[in-house]
């Protein structure tokens, strides 16, 4: 993704955007966007140094006591992590970081520089919630205005620099297969080698104030990703993604079962000895439930009845390598929808939507290239952009593609094109009610409705509702017309607490549309019919202890 050679809203349909996994090639090397000055190249391995623009223009910093300045930071090894929150291939590189600050805690200093793609992105609450959600524990700054991704010419998320401890870049990468945890490894252990032997390097470890890096929510959940109301069973399932477990109540919010230790990992077994990695999207079939375990790129079940979780299907395996890239990326399933014995998956990570037979066992792509844009056609040349929600009418799977702010449908049978119901385009978004997609493309930006970074639907009675996320509204679109109405939210009166923060996960049981509302740490559940919205409170639903995090003062 290319924020920089194309507005926010652009005037016209963008021409296609190479997926933000993919790094731009240019002769022998990668650069960021042309290079820095004097054009250095970026690649995996040292090059001639270029001093390195210093941190200037961000409006907050996050997991330290004040704003950092790369003059301060001389004899360490810094590394910048360009990167926006929405970005799926950004998410996948994380754990490669965090691996890089254990095993270099005495040489290297990681940065991660947010440079937003989406309006709701530039807050810095936001991107402090994002910190939260990732497990982020460097430092961070706000780059809302993109003031340091223009000062390093970067084009790609995610985007690293390698800078020395004289302070130039030396090395770095841009697109997510081109982050290779090993290569970087390398850079690092030639510039230690070297500026040890210089008396450069300084190993002294530097240490930030982490204070605010848990907030400690008052409240069983945090951050819960996606719900499902099993109207059938009386039962609500809550995917509460960063307690890494599933939480089991009834429609009231009692208690009955909670899988997962609430610490992440990728264990098997008993409830309480189980572990998840932040699941997500859930369906159910009885008493088995089936469970997208999203950093753990697998499918889990559970048996209610047995109360145990075992692992069905891997897609770890089953990750794609573009040509001339070190790296898989991962398929990062993020939503399952239950048709009969096929369980459909929404592969966030590949961009692609994937079924898997529960009696043959077959794990295998239904729809999307893996290319990551807005296409529509036949369902295997078809192009996604980080799906995100599923639900289905019976007759044909509805699709929440996050990266595109999309609404798509495909027949569930495979006879028939993929559609796009409201969506344009990767850098095309915003919010606005009206018709869906309309046929003249000249009319699209003064009548069309538009959706930012939606992440959950569901089906009701004729109409989709959509977690429309990034604009903290619920959303339905009329599928018989084809029009896009606010259903309920938006900006809070001044003084009050919005009706949502980031809306993640919707279902529906009866007249009660229940709302995983991320950001808030809670559930809440709106009346269709009369609006009314209440929070559910949870009973007997312990929260599960967090790290305690000592504040360490910058030395």
């Amino acid at each position: 993704m290319r924020p920089l050679s194309e507005p926010a809203c652009p005037t016209r349909r963008p021409q296609p955007i190479l997926c933000a996994g993919v790094a731009l090639a240019l002769g022998a090397g990668l650069l960021l966007a042309g290079g820095l000055p004097g054009g250095a190249a970026l690649a995996q391995t040292p090059i001639k140094p270029v001093p390195a623009p210093e941190l200037d223009g961000g409006v907050a910093w996050i997991n330290t006591g004040k704003p950092l300045k790369l003059k301060d930071l001389r004899g360490k090894i810094v590394v910048l992590d360009f990167w926006t929150l929405c970005c799926i291939n950004c998410m996948h590189i994380m754990p490669d970081l965090a691996k890089l600050e254990e095993k270099y805690k005495n040489e290297v200093v990681v940065i991660g520089v947010h440079s937003p793609k989406f309006d709701n992105e530039k807050n810095t609450e936001t991107v402090r919630k994002a910190v939260l959600r990732y497990d982020l524990r460097h430092p961070v700054v706000n780059d809302a205005d993109r003031k340091i991704w223009a000062a390093y010419n970067a084009e790609w998320w995610p985007t690293i620099a390698i800078i020395d401890p004289e302070g130039n870049v030396v090395s770095g990468s841009a697109g997510e297969p081109r982050v290779n945890i090993r290569g970087i490894e390398a850079v690092i252990d030639g510039l230690i080698l070297k500026h040890r032997k210089n008396k450069t390097l300084n190993e002294t470890p530097v240490r930030f104030d982490t204070a605010e890096f848990r907030d400690g929510p008052d409240t069983p959940l945090y951050f819960p990703g996606k719900v499902v109301a099993d109207a059938k069973g009386k039962r609500l399932f809550i995917a509460d993604s960063t307690h890494h477990r599933v939480v089991v109540t009834d429609l009231d919010g009692k208690k009955i079962a909670i899988a997962g230790k609430g610490q992440p990992g990728n264990k098997d077994g008993a409830f309480d000895k189980a572990q998840f990695d932040d699941p997500q999207g859930m369906a159910v079939d009885g008493d088995t439930v089936y469970v997208a375990d999203r950093k753990n790129n697998s499918i889990r079940q559970l048996d209610l009845k047995a109360q145990t979780v075992k692992t069905i299907a891997e897609t770890a395996a089953r990750t794609f390598t573009l040509p001339g890239t070190p790296r898989a990326m991962a398929c990062t399933p993020w939503d399952v929808w239950l048709d009969g014995q096929r369980l459909f998956v929404a592969m966030a990570g590949c961009h692609q939507i994937w079924t898997l037979d529960l009696k043959s066992k077959k794990f295998a792509p239904f729809a999307g290239t893996h290319d990551e844009e807005i296409l529509d056609g036949p369902r295997l040349s078809a192009k996604f952009a980080q799906p995100s929600g599923l639900t289905s009418d019976g007759t044909r799977l509805y699709v929440a593609d996050a990266e595109v702010s999309a609404i798509r449908s495909v027949p569930l049978d495979g006879m028939g094109p993929v559609a796009t119901l409201v969506g344009r385009g990767l850098f095309v978004f915003g919010d606005r009610d009206g018709p869906g997609r309309v046929a003249d493309p000249s009319q699209e930006m003064t009548t069309e409705a538009r959706l930012q970074h939606p992440l959950g639907i569901a089906y009701h009675d004729g109409k989709l509702y959509v977690a429309d996320t990034y604009n903290n509204k619920l959303k339905t679109i009329d599928l018989g017309t084809g029009t896009v109405t606010t259903f309920l939210g938006g900006p809070a009166k001044k003084g009050e607490d919005p009706m949502f923060n980031e809306p993640a996960g919707l279902s529906i049981a009866g007249e009660d549309l229940y709302v995983a509302d991320t950001n808030a740490h809670r559930i809440r559940v709106v009346n269709i019919k009369t609006k009314e919205v209440r929070t559910l409170e949870l009973k007997d639903v312990p929260p599960v202890e967090q790290p305690k995090v000592e504040a360490k003062p910058k030395k």
